[in-house]
């Protein structure tokens, strides 16, 4: 009598737990309906080409004249580089410029120790003097040779003598002057100047360092205003650049990235007789003024040209162009807020904007920019707003 207490207390135990199970299944079981309730409402109001409006952001299809701007890497280089080294063999009396210093065409840049030179000049002049007075004595005598000749008191023979010698102090003379004009230009090497203007580079010589003609360089001065960018392009734009060359010059700017945010304009002033073969491109120039120096030679730079423009093209910006598994189109927005898919060629994109041609796309028509993820033909739509798709201004004059 003692164990049947004991028996239906365990019973208890039992129903009470599996009590427990049943409405914690079946408070998990209502939770799940539930969101998969939720989650199946959810779905329909965001199926594409139900009744309820998909919000965009679209744009409008504008025509334009487009620059098609081709760019490149380029490398400043430097008209001229010249090395200036002494003519004759001295010492170095003075130095007259620093190292890094700006100079112009005709500045002095070094004095020699001429001494040497002085004395030649000197000598040369005397020279010259003595051949004059000796060429004016005998011209003299000819004078009185040919007055006794006339009276026969001398023969031809003498008179011949004395004419010679003139002849031979004419010569002398003129030797004497050339060597006096030579020695005045040995004279002036003594005085260095610039032959360019430029920035002048290392000196490596001072006072009283003897230098040797053609065998030391005194200086060298690289011109940077104007200065050069050698750039290539594809050898496919030569045609391109050929018919721009012949419209007359053809402008290069200087992307502002590479010269602290200022824009520069250069001119094409070079375009290679040959395409490089192993490269498939061909070599331009261009020059550049320069005078704030913002260019420097050795500098990488990006430029840009346009050598030629799409006129009266159509464009949309580039987001708006959806690409599909045979071709790319754009969601057009009718009259009636729904969307149609056009097919459409894209020629070029630029500056975020795309160049399209296709059938029935014409200027004015609104586009899809964002949101097309949720769309496809029929879908209603509502704009969130209009974006602007003209095309970026963009500065021709002096691109044609």
């Amino acid at each position: 009598m003692k164990d049947i207490p004991k028996t239906n207390s365990a019973k208890s135990f039992v129903l009470v737990k599996w009590g427990m199970r049943i409405i914690i299944a079946g408070i998990l079981l209502v939770a799940l309906l539930t969101n998969v309730w939720d989650w199946r409402n959810k779905g329909e109001t965001k199926k594409p080409g139900s009744n309820e409006a998909i919000q965009v952001i679209s744009a409008v299809v504008t025509r334009a004249d487009v620059p098609v701007r081709l760019t490149a890497n380029g490398t400043v280089s430097a008209q001229q580089t010249v090395e200036v080294r002494p003519q004759l063999s001295a010492t170095i009396k003075a130095v007259h410029i620093k190292e890094g210093q700006f100079v112009r065409k005709g500045d002095r840049l070094f004095t020699l120790d001429i001494r040497t030179e002085d004395a030649n000049l000197r000598k040369t002049k005397a020279q010259l003097a003595k051949a004059r007075a000796d060429l004016m004595s005998a011209e003299r005598n000819l004078e009185r040779q040919r007055e006794l000749f006339l009276r026969g008191f001398i023969s031809q023979a003498a008179l011949d003598t004395v004419q010679y010698q003139v002849d031979g102090l004419r010569a002398q003379l003129g030797f004497d002057q050339a060597s006096v004009q030579a020695t005045h230009v040995t004279h002036s090497f003594g005085e260095i100047t610039a032959p360019i203007s430029g920035r002048t580079g290392a000196i490596p010589v001072y006072p009283g360092s003897l230098v040797q003609p053609n065998d030391t360089v005194l200086v060298s001065i690289t011109q940077i205003d104007p200065i050069n960018i050698n750039f290539t392009l594809p050898e496919h734009e030569l045609a391109a650049l050929q018919q721009a060359l012949a419209k007359g010059e053809v402008y290069v700017n200087v992307a502002p990235d590479s010269v602290g945010q200022q824009m520069k304009t250069g001119r094409l002033i070079f375009l290679d007789n040959a395409v490089d073969t192993a490269s498939g491109s061909i070599r331009l120039k261009a020059e550049f003024s320069n005078p704030d120096n913002l260019l420097w030679p050795g500098m990488f730079v990006k430029v840009t040209l346009a050598p030629r423009i799409l006129a009266g093209v159509l464009t949309v910006p580039a987001q708006a162009v959806q690409t599909g598994p045979e071709r790319k189109f754009l969601y057009v927005i009718n009259e009636d807020n729904k969307v149609t898919s056009l097919p459409v060629a894209v020629s070029l994109i630029q500056d975020g904007f795309a160049v399209i041609a296709g059938e029935g796309i014409a200027p004015g028509m609104r586009v899809v920019v964002e949101g097309a993820q949720n769309l496809r033909s029929g879908s209603v739509v509502s704009e969130a707003k209009t974006r602007d798709s003209k095309t970026k201004a963009v500065n021709t004059e002096g691109m044609q």
